[in-house]
């Protein structure tokens, strides 16, 4: 690859299609005198967000192999194990976002490894249905083994947990609802989770919980591979099952993960310490020995802690005995928290550990690198950020699950207008009366304002600093009558 020239590493980008003749000679316009290099070029194209910065890094260490996998564009790591990788990509033919799975460079040359991640990419195939993420193609390129998924915009529950620190039974049950029916499906084929954490439930941009990574860990060899700090959660599934004498890949065991899953949710902590010793995950009493959730949360309503407590005895003839036994008190008990909450107002906030309120914060945002930038900034200041690249997507979420705070990054493309789409999500916020920043990338760009939505809309121009943005988005808040987060301390500069 020639960085000693800007055309000429232009040149070998549109090629490999990471680029765009129109993007290439816009930022060789900017970028300006003749002669310039191809490191030069490659700040223009971060700056401008026509590349990633991991797409960049990998340029620089000519390591380009991997950027384009199956007609499909790398654009930045999204989650990472001993295994495998996972990246956000774009598929270059019609422009949608989906993620890729790349099997580890070091596990390239091993047949029975290999063999494993195709078998999880085969058996994921067959599974279709709202609960459980679709894989689309598996493949292979240049010796590099992927498969091709659904990108999952929401992020996934460990991460959820986190933020919210405990979950309020409804939801929880409505999330753990979801679930059992992925599991109570798949089961129909025969095939068990064998995997059930907090990083294999993702969410949808609507609320919907769905399942990741069937099947990888129904292989004891792979244990021995991958060792420790690989698939954790198959060596307490095996522990389990050889310390009740359940049979292996016992459908029961998925119950008693979803109940510690469930565990968590409501109580913010999980129900046994975790731990990287596999000696620990080995010992029967680990799962024996958690304290009963009716003691740990006195508050958690009594039908709830039924369920919960059920799932996790250690016997499996005492757990539920499938997954559509366990939705049959699922769903009762959300009929009754349903019930019971029909008569109370909802709050638009929510209360944290701290005492503070916690906002939810719907941002659209176009651009990849700007979105990691926003979704980090915001959750760290108390927001709990749902990222959406789609206005028109947003459009849907704003009408029919409104969240306290909407903040539009507004884009053109190109030469083009701002498309009408960005009016048309001011006119829903005002209609629904969300307090709403609106960023426009041009001055002489207008919008109307709904009538008296003038003190909780307000359309600013682009950029902002963030934390200027973040005060404006207080005063929107304040003028609907909303407590803002609390200000975290940090030593980041805003």
């Amino acid at each position: 690859m020639d960085f000693s020239s800007s055309k000429g590493l232009a040149k070998e980008l549109v090629r490999m299609r990471l680029i765009t003749k129109d993007q290439a000679n816009a930022c060789l316009r900017k970028l300006g005198a003749k002669n310039r290099t191809g490191s030069e070029l490659l700040d223009v194209l971060v700056e401008t967000s026509t590349l990633t910065p991991f797409q960049a890094e990998s340029i620089k260490r000519l390591d380009t192999d991997i950027l384009v996998l199956g007609g499909n564009k790398l654009l930045y790591p999204n989650a990472a194990g001993s295994f495998a990788r996972v990246f956000r990509a774009e598929n270059l033919e019609t422009g949608k976002t989906v993620a890729v799975k790349l099997l580890r460079h070091r596990w390239n040359n091993d047949p029975e490894t290999i063999d494993l991640f195709r078998r999880e990419a085969e058996l994921g195939q067959k599974l279709k249905h709202p609960n459980i993420v679709p894989i689309y193609e598996i493949g292979e390129e240049a010796g590099h083994h992927f498969f091709v998924m659904e990108f999952i915009e929401g992020g996934n529950l460990k991460d959820f947990v986190q933020i919210r620190k405990q979950i309020e039974p409804l939801e929880a049950v409505k999330y753990t609802i979801d679930i059992a029916r992925g599991l109570e499906y798949a089961l129909t084929l025969g095939v068990t989770h064998r995997d059930l954490k907090m990083t294999n439930v993702v969410f949808t941009v609507d609320g919907t919980a769905r399942l990741i990574d069937f099947g990888l860990a129904t292989d004891d060899d792979l244990l021995e591979k991958v060792g420790e700090g690989g698939v954790q959660t198959a060596l307490e599934y095996s522990t389990l099952e050889k310390g009740t004498g359940a049979p292996r890949n016992d459908p029961r065991s998925d119950l008693f993960f979803l109940g510690t899953i469930l565990y968590e949710m409501l109580l913010g902590q999980p129900p046994y310490p975790r731990t990287k010793s596999r000696e620990e995950r080995k010992q029967l009493t680990r799962y024996r020995n958690i304290r009963p959730l009716h003691e740990a949360l006195p508050s958690c309503p009594r039908d709830v802690s039924f369920i919960v407590e059920r799932m996790l005895t250690i016997n499996p003839n005492d757990r539920y005995q499938s997954p559509t036994e366990l939705l049959k008190d699922l769903n009762a008990a959300k009929a009754k928290l349903m019930q019971e909450a029909a008569g109370k107002p909802s709050p638009m906030n929510r209360v944290s550990s701290n005492g503070s309120k916690e906002l939810s914060l719907l941002c659209v945002e176009r651009r990849t690198r700007e979105q990691d930038i926003l979704r980090d900034y915001f959750t760290r200041h108390g927001f709990r950020v749902l990222m959406i690249s789609d206005p028109d997507r947003a459009l849907g979420r704003l009408a029919t699950n409104p969240p306290d705070l909407f903040l539009c990054m507004a884009t053109v493309h190109g030469e083009e207008e701002m498309p009408e789409v960005y009016q048309e999500l001011i006119n829903v916020a005002a209609s629904r009366q969300i307090p709403s920043v609106i960023m426009v990338p041009d001055a002489e760009i207008t919008h109307e304002v709904p009538a008296g939505s003038e003190k909780t809309l307000q359309i600013l121009q682009q950029p902002m600093a963030l934390r200027v943005m973040r005060n404006h988005l207080k005063e929107v808040a304040q003028a609907a009558g909303l407590t803002s987060p609390a200000e975290e301390k940090t030593t980041s500069a805003s």
